[in-house]
């Protein structure tokens, strides 16, 4: 009977099985940008760590497939259909099918006409260092902000403000969701506060789209980049040996989560590498990339 609803809705459908396993590749994935580990997801959705396993692998439970048909009895997108909030206007809507239709490149020309259409005149006053612990942003940002006269500002701390309570009493508490609720509160915090400012946001900000948007929109950004094994040595180096309990997975697991969340990050204004450069010639290298 699916395959006769399908066949009549002329509309080409992956199996049961290897929906399933799509599914599961994309949980695993998003898992990934996040940086959580599959211990961590558990704690934080109430969901065993065993059925998670199974999710990823795709044996995932048969309601997901379930849904999928609903979704296609009523002509609708699976994300629509579980997508809630209030409804969207009828010219957002519109203007989404439109960009549906585009090429890559020309999306990435459309993003850059409106950025520079509604552009804040503030945006080059406030600069953004994005990219994953060990890759210099703290110190880099903390040279560049003495260097502009402007306040040097970490969002992690600003989070912890707003919350009244550390970072990992708000995970261990309340969870990812909650976290990234601070996280937006505090961006807006910090745009509140200061005019112009240097700010270093998590790592982990690409994984949430609104944000990072928020982010882009606000701030001229700048992607500070290292490459794995820097990132890795400059953590310990930091006195944190918690990645060297398993080096070769933990190696893994960043490289992963840097392939993840790279097409996210080279959508900052400039990017500056600092893979086998001292701070010096990092920061040369910076101050070659900030708005005059």
């Amino acid at each position: 009977m699916n395959g006769e609803k399908n066949e009549a809705a002329g509309e080409a459908t992956l199996e049961d099985g290897e929906f399933l396993r799509q599914v599961g590749d994309h949980i695993r994935d998003l898992r990934a940008q996040r940086g959580m580990t599959r211990k961590i997801l558990a704690r934080d959705s109430g969901v065993s760590e065993r059925y998670l396993a199974q999710l990823e692998s795709g044996q995932g439970n048969i309601s997901i497939v379930r849904l999928r048909d609903v979704a296609q009895a009523m002509g609708m997108p699976l994300q629509d259909v579980i997508s809630v909030g209030p409804e969207q206007p009828p010219e957002l809507t519109l203007l989404i099918q439109y960009l549906h239709r585009l090429s890559p490149a020309k999306l990435a020309e459309a993003r850059e006409l409106l950025l520079s259409t509604f552009e804040s005149k503030s945006r080059r006053d406030r600069i953004a260092l994005i990219g994953l612990r060990g890759a210099g942003k703290t110190t880099l940002g903390t040279m560049l902000a003495q260097h502009l006269g402007i306040p040097f500002v970490e969002l992690a701390r600003e989070i912890e403000t707003e919350a009244g309570m550390t970072l990992s009493e708000i995970f261990s508490l309340y969870g990812q969701a909650a976290y990234r609720r601070y996280e937006r509160r505090a961006m807006k915090s910090v745009q509140e506060k200061y005019e112009r400012f240097v700010l270093s946001p998590g790592g982990s900000i690409v994984s949430e789209p609104a944000t990072f948007d928020e982010l882009l929109t606000a701030c001229y950004t700048i992607w500070i980049k290292a490459s794995p094994e820097e990132h890795m040595a400059r953590v310990v180096a930091q006195g944190d040996h918690r990645p060297m309990i398993d080096n070769q997975e933990a190696m893994k697991d960043l490289e992963r989560i840097l392939s993840r969340r790279e097409a996210m990050y080279v959508k900052a204004d400039a990017v500056v590498d600092t893979s086998g450069q001292s701070i010096d010639d990092s920061f040369a290298a910076l101050l070659a990339v900030v708005p005059k």
